[in-house]
């Protein structure tokens, strides 16, 4: 007599590759993937039509609430003053000069730097300051 073992078999699952989030612009691309994710924006747009105002919505709430990390363009005095500074080639800080540092800083990274003494936040807004005013003498 012969002996019949069964041969085991796994069944493979093709998993769906989950497509790739694409990097969300602002507030506004978050708003719109919570809405759709819950539902919302369908009933939205069943109540209120295919032009419901949200693409405004969303547009102007990326503009206002940005999510990128790319610095606002300099102006003209501001350009001005930097290339002043970094052509004296030196690391000291007047007050005057740090308080006009931070207000740059703040103007083109979107973010408030309150005036400090701290020799490491300082040095934070110098070197991304540097970062851009390169970019401008390289072109």
């Amino acid at each position: 007599m012969t002996k019949m073992t069964a041969k085991k078999t796994t069944k493979k699952t093709a998993t769906k590759a989950k497509p790739k989030k694409t990097q969300s612009k602002g507030v506004g691309d978050i708003v719109e993937e919570v809405l759709e994710k819950t539902g919302v924006a369908k009933v939205a747009k069943f109540i209120l039509g295919e032009d419901c105002g949200c693409d405004k919505r969303k547009e102007k709430l990326n503009r206002v609430f940005r999510n990128d990390k790319k610095p606002d363009c300099l102006q003209e005095d501001e350009y001005q003053f930097l290339d002043k500074y970094f052509k004296k080639n030196t690391t000291n800080l007047k007050p005057s000069e740090q308080e006009m540092m931070r207000k740059i800083y703040g103007r083109i990274f979107r973010r408030r730097r309150p005036s400090t003494s701290c020799s490491s936040c300082l040095k934070t807004v110098y070197t991304s300051l540097r970062r851009v005013y390169e970019t401008y003498e390289a072109e």
